[in-house]
């Protein structure tokens, strides 16, 4: 049976974000297509083999660890002003061109860190509460449809860009051999989920009591 190749909704696509460094919506659209078009390649050949596919393969945190790389090297390679942070898990993961010595630094503030998660809303851990870009990926897998060969391919069903600040964050508990870990709270994921740039499910509108005619607020 041939592999699907997921294909980037336009509809889906919000043209009034409001982006930094010059970003297009094109740009996110354009790199969510390239790790569409790459799942399908590699899930080909591998189908060829008779191996299972890629997106059944990786553990959960491998997947957005893969998929965070990806995107990350593929809006450097669309967007004007951004490239890779060359400095090994430095932050963020993209910089602003010409920003720092060989676009290279451990700690920097300009630019946009990547995350990607399964978790609908965008609560993704993150390694430390810092104030900064964040830019979250969230995906979905098929792996329940049977038989195998006819599973749905990896798609992304929402994608926001947002600053925000340490305040923003609640501290993960932790055990003894635990890795410190801080979340987006509650208003920092509304926050963010304000600043939507791709959703298949269309935010919904909330009327906003008071005046008539008031505008509507996005959840």
């Amino acid at each position: 049976m041939p592999i699907k190749r997921e294909t980037v909704v336009a509809d889906a696509l919000n043209h009034h974000a409001d982006l930094p460094y010059s970003l297009r919506v094109e740009d996110f659209a354009m790199a969510m297509q390239d790790v569409y078009d790459f799942f399908k390649d590699v899930n080909e050949r591998l189908q060829g083999k008779g191996l299972s596919r890629l997106d059944d393969m990786l553990r959960p945190a491998a997947m957005s660890g893969i998929i965070s790389d990806m995107i990350t090297a593929s809006l450097a390679r669309h967007s004007r002003v951004l490239v890779e942070n060359k400095y090994f898990n430095g932050h963020p993961d993209l910089v602003q061109r010409g920003m720092y010595p060989n676009d290279s630094t451990k700690s920097g503030v300009h630019g946009i860190e990547i995350k990607s998660t399964r978790k609908k809303g965008g609560a993704v851990d993150t390694h430390g509460a810092r104030e900064q870009w964040m830019c979250v990926f969230i995906y979905e897998t098929d792996n329940k449809t049977e038989p195998a060969v006819e599973r749905a391919p990896m798609r992304f069903t929402e994608v926001y860009l947002a600053y925000v600040t340490e305040a923003d964050f609640r501290e993960n508990a932790r055990g003894k051999l635990g890795t410190r870990t801080a979340t987006l709270h509650k208003a920092g994921v509304a926050s963010l989920r304000q600043k939507w740039i791709y959703r298949l499910t269309p935010p919904k509108q909330a009327k906003k009591k008071g005046k008539a005619g008031a505008e509507p607020t996005l959840l």
